[in-house]
């Protein structure tokens, strides 16, 4: 009986047997990669909310309310924001979604290889500083204030100077703090020379992008009514083009002769109130913290407008950045037009 015992454990190391211990392996190895597709398929799916400037928003989920939409920010660790559901593309949204769905060839080819820590932090980083905001156009780090202009079709970002007084144009954000009576009526604060900017855009939604950092934080000069204060140095590779403690409103600006007037208005009511001539943007901060998005809250009538800095509930800053909006305006000669891609070309070598 020992015997034919010990036989039966020695059939197990027979071709056989050994056959039998590698189907269960095998079994098992396929068991477990079962369990991992399952845990990747479950998990939240980003979607592209996309806007009717061209511009998106990445999102796990997102709902319609009105005339608000909300979603679940899927680069702010899906926290819950609002955005107005008039700058929202719902058609273009929906289209995207049925292109890139779960079960489509184009999203399981769109894998991206895995990067090492190192890599993908400095690439995050990379892509924060100049992000993309439309197809094959990123905002650059030589600049500090963009508007996103479409000319002809084609998508472009337009550099906007800061105009105002003798302000500093080497550095790249200026200052010249004015208190605002805030029981007063609109009245005149700043005379700007001509009667059209330089700088035209041909889109009646124009969004605007600006360069924030930590080292635009306001000194305090004193008490007096009026002073100037200019940030960081000439000459600096990254400039800022505002303060994140700051908001900012558009104005249309009044046109008397050769001039645009830009006249006070009441910062109290701000958020509360309409105003004439004062256009509200809805603020949102890019991923990384390095810009600023503004997208006015309603579209823009031609004329000749303004961005305004509010430093307080008391005080803005002269140092505006100007532009107009006509649709049959001339293309801008300091656009920045999409670079795509090119793809690399392999030359055969001759055998030497």
């Amino acid at each position: 009986m020992m015997h034919r015992w010990r036989r039966n454990i020695a059939a197990t190391d027979t071709p056989f047997g050994i056959r039998i211990r590698g189907i269960r392996f095998l079994l098992l190895a396929l068991l477990l990669a079962g369990a991992a597709t399952s845990t990747h398929a479950q998990s939240p799916q980003r979607k592209r909310l996309i806007l009717k400037d061209g511009t998106y928003q990445l999102v796990l989920s997102y709902t319609v309310s009105g005339e608000v939409v909300h979603y679940r920010s899927a680069e702010r660790n899906g926290e819950m924001e609002d955005i107005p559901l008039a700058l929202v593309d719902l058609p273009a949204t929906e289209k995207w979604a049925r292109e890139h769905g779960p079960n489509t060839a184009h999203s399981s080819n769109s894998q991206r290889p895995v990067l090492s820590p190192e890599l993908a932090k400095e690439e995050a980083d990379r892509a924060a500083r100049t992000p993309e905001v439309a197809p094959s156009l990123r905002l650059p780090e030589e600049t500090s204030v963009l508007v996103l202009d479409t000319f002809n079709n084609i998508p472009e970002l337009v550099p906007l100077e800061q105009q105002g007084g003798d302000l500093n144009k080497e550095t790249a954000h200026n200052v010249l703090k004015v208190e605002v009576n805030p029981s007063s009526s609109p009245h005149r604060l700043l005379d700007i020379p001509g009667d059209r900017a330089d700088i035209q855009v041909h889109v009646a939604t124009p969004v605007i992008y600006l360069r924030v950092g930590a080292d635009d934080a306001e000194e305090d000069a004193g008490s007096s009514a009026i002073t100037v204060d200019t940030h960081g140095a000439a000459g600096r590779a990254t400039p800022s083009g505002g303060a994140e403690t700051s908001s900012y409103v558009l104005e249309h600006l009044e046109v008397r002769g050769d001039i645009r007037v830009f006249n006070s208005f009441r910062i109290k009511l701000l958020g509360s109130k309409p105003q004439p001539d004062v256009v509200e943007v809805h603020t949102q901060p890019l991923p990384g913290g390095h810009w600023l998005k503004l997208t006015p809250d309603n579209p823009l009538e031609p004329g000749e407008y303004a961005l305004v800095e509010v430093l307080s509930g008391h005080e803005v800053n002269l140092g505006i950045w100007d532009f107009g909006v006509h649709p049959a305006a001339h293309d801008n000669a300091e656009a920045i037009r999409p670079e795509p891609k090119r793809p690399v070309a392999l030359e055969r070598r001759d055998k030497e």
